[in-house]
């Protein structure tokens, strides 16, 4: 994956207040369509799990992100990796030549 399409998938603690308030729709927000789904037949859990997800919004938010942000951490680190071995070959082809 590119990590600048990951990057762009990263979420806002703020639009996710936004839906959760004028349509209940911050599972969708984060992909989680199961629970939205649930989310929505139950009304919320009657209000009390709207209420709970007042509350619960940053940490699920933060968990989202930081999931990508592992994503991008690793594609960063074999880039760099991929870096390193390439300048590593042209230093002994370098070498190999002027010998």
């Amino acid at each position: 994956m590119n990590k600048h399409y990951l990057m762009s998938k990263m979420k806002s603690t703020g639009t996710a207040y936004l839906c959760w308030f004028f349509l209940g729709c911050h599972y969708a927000y984060l992909g989680k369509w199961g629970w939205q789904i649930l989310y929505w037949i139950t009304l919320g859990g009657v209000g009390i799990w709207a209420l709970v997800d007042l509350f619960h919004i940053p940490s699920k938010i933060s968990k989202y992100n930081l999931n990508i942000s592992m994503k991008i951490d690793d594609i960063e680190r074999k880039e760099k990796q991929e870096n390193h071995a390439n300048n590593l070959e042209m230093m002994s082809a370098a070498r190999s030549k002027n010998e």
